[in-house]
């Protein structure tokens, strides 16, 4: 689970976690705590660290299960999720990555039992993500931290998880089991359709899927979703605004400056 600001496990308890759960608490403090359960142990690692992806990457680092779910901190479980995660994985035990269904999200992916490859991925939110922990230790495979809540790159970090699971040779599949309800009030990066999301937007999908592939999806995105956003901002300037994140490709350069720093750090 990932969350901001908590004293406690009374977020763990109120989203109806079972089982063993990490809990990265971005706050202003350096703290572990444990909680015991019923079911099992809460730990909660407090650290001053802030964006999503970083949160994420370290509950990956911190968990020794065997299989893992992404958790936010609006979700509220079923009874009896964790059985269904561990029935799914026991029925499809050549999958790597299972995609699970959240109640009151409508699913643009078909009522069925289905391998996932992109550009189906597109379509599936982190919310919904499992996955075994040890095959993604051994590919080296994380959430980039370049993207997602707290990075002022927007989001897509979930697509950029897939994608490079995909590149991996790991298996995808989404299964049509309902685990969570989310709520939705707030969001900690989308504030709307500006041109400034449609700019990340367009950063973020030449970052993931390459110049050619993110102009087809700008053009694809801004006429299939017009009636979302057109209240907001007209087709023309959302196109505009997406190109011009296209064109400047910033996560991108971000990326290879972190490379260069990373290359040239005294040792």
């Amino acid at each position: 689970m990932s969350c901001m600001h908590q004293q406690d496990d009374a977020l763990v308890r109120a989203s109806r976690l079972t089982g063993d759960v990490v809990v990265v608490n971005q706050c202003d403090w350096e703290a572990y705590a444990e909680y015991p359960t019923e079911t099992g142990t809460v730990r909660m690692f407090s650290v001053r660290q802030k964006g999503l992806t970083k949160s994420r990457n370290m509950a990956i680092e911190k968990s020794t299960a065997d299989v893992c779910l992404l958790c936010d901190d609006d979700e509220e479980f079923v009874p009896d999720y964790e059985a269904h995660i561990l029935e799914a994985y026991d029925r499809l035990p050549q999958a790597d990555v299972l995609i699970f269904k959240i109640t009151n999200k409508p699913s643009a992916l078909p009522d069925r039992v289905m391998r996932l490859r992109f550009p189906q991925t597109m379509k599936v939110s982190s919310l919904q993500i499992s996955f075994r922990r040890n095959r993604i230790l051994a590919t080296g495979i994380r959430f980039d931290e370049l993207l997602g809540a707290g990075t002022g790159n927007g989001g897509e970090e979930e697509l950029k998880f897939l994608t490079d699971c995909e590149k991996a040779g790991l298996q995808i599949y989404y299964i049509p089991v309902e685990i969570a309800s989310v709520s939705r009030d707030k969001s900690t990066w989308f504030h709307g359709f500006t041109e400034t999301f449609f700019e990340n937007r367009g950063a973020t999908t030449r970052y993931i899927l390459g110049l050619g592939m993110a102009s087809l999806y700008a053009v694809y995105y801004i006429i299939r979703k017009r009636d979302l956003y057109r209240a907001s901002i007209s087709p023309g300037k959302a196109l505009r605004a997406t190109f011009r994140g296209i064109r400047g490709n910033k996560i991108k350069k971000m990326s290879k400056h972190l490379d260069n720093k990373q290359k040239y750090a005294p040792v």
